[in-house]
């Protein structure tokens, strides 16, 4: 699995950072235990949500994940209140991170990244 970030997933991660000094070592294992595992072998945590009507089915999926652990919200979990958003290009076996946020601070993700990230790559529409 290949993986990207947009500008603005670096820059909300950066922010988290201060916030959450394990979440580098976190977002590792979450790819390796959750997204890898979902994508790569069809196992299901019931940690990451497709978003529904946006991308193309075929060559660009939207995710979410929501079951984050984050060591440094000791004796939450995976309820950490962590969020992350990613692009999935199945014909390339890459994920773009494109938003990470935390709960408390956002209800949501951002809908305009999802749209700037497919107006940007119009070829995989």
């Amino acid at each position: 699995m290949n993986y990207d970030e947009t500008e603005e997933f670096k820059r909300g991660f950066k922010k988290l950072l201060k916030k959450f000094s394990s979440l580098a070592e976190d977002l590792e294992v979450n790819k390796q235990y959750r997204i890898e595992l979902f994508h790569c072998k069809q196992i299901n945590s019931g940690s990451i949500f497709e978003i529904q009507n946006a991308g193309n089915a075929d060559k660009l999926k939207f995710f979410k994940v929501k079951k984050f652990q984050c060591k440094s919200l000791k004796g939450r979990g995976a309820k950490s209140g962590i969020r992350v958003i990613y692009a999935y290009l199945p014909d390339d076996q890459k994920i773009v991170f494109l938003e990470i946020y935390f709960k408390a601070d956002q209800e949501n993700e951002k809908k305009e990244r999802i749209t700037e990230f497919i107006d940007k790559n119009e070829d995989i529409r």
